[in-house]
């Protein structure tokens, strides 16, 4: 059973991730953290009392699963305003997320210290966020669970609700089509 402190920490452990994540999917800061927080209450309420070690499959699953919930609502609210084009936001900035702040660490900061390297990284990391954007979204889901979760492939199975051979090719698609576009961005990593 998880103790409370465990459990603190863990959420604070995935807090970053779980936003990113997020973000990826929904496009809106806003409601990626609404996500994400009620993700985590979720976990808290529901399965706070289990092992420390089941909690990082069930919280995917949970961020997964109210994700899709976000998506439901926002095609049931589209519907319903079809009609009324003025009650409709339009939410499609890019809201300015910034990548040096979340990837950024002290020695990131000493080596790139001066303006034109922290420049050409903020373009690099944009131009790679934006390519990770236009991912279909089963592909975008998988790429980031595999390579940004660092989950295992059944893991990523389990989480997503497919096999695991659905697994490999929706990242081996994501990869193939992020090299191919950063490629012809002059990216090479």
């Amino acid at each position: 059973m998880a103790t409370e402190q465990e459990l603190s920490a863990f959420l604070k452990g995935v807090e970053k991730r779980a936003f990113k994540r997020s973000f990826f999917h929904v496009r809106d800061e806003e409601a990626a953290l609404d996500i994400v927080q009620d993700s985590m209450l979720k976990l808290s309420q529901h399965y706070g009392d289990k092992p420390i070690n089941e909690l990082p499959m069930l919280f995917q699953r949970i961020l997964s699963n109210s994700t899709l919930d976000w998506f439901r609502r926002q095609k049931t609210q589209k519907a319903l305003f079809t009609h009324f084009s003025d009650l409709e936001s339009s939410s499609d900035d890019d809201g300015g997320f910034d990548w040096l702040e979340t990837y950024a660490t002290n020695a990131d900061e000493a080596a790139a210290h001066n303006v034109e390297s922290l420049t050409e990284r903020k373009q690099t990391l944009q131009s790679i966020e934006k390519e990770i954007q236009e991912l279909p979204t089963r592909q975008r889901e998988a790429f980031l669970m595999r390579y940004w979760e660092e989950m295992d492939v059944a893991e990523t199975a389990a989480a997503m609700g497919c096999s695991e051979g659905s697994v490999k090719t929706h990242c081996f698609r994501a990869i193939q089509t992020l090299s191919k576009a950063l490629k012809a961005k002059g990216i090479e990593l």
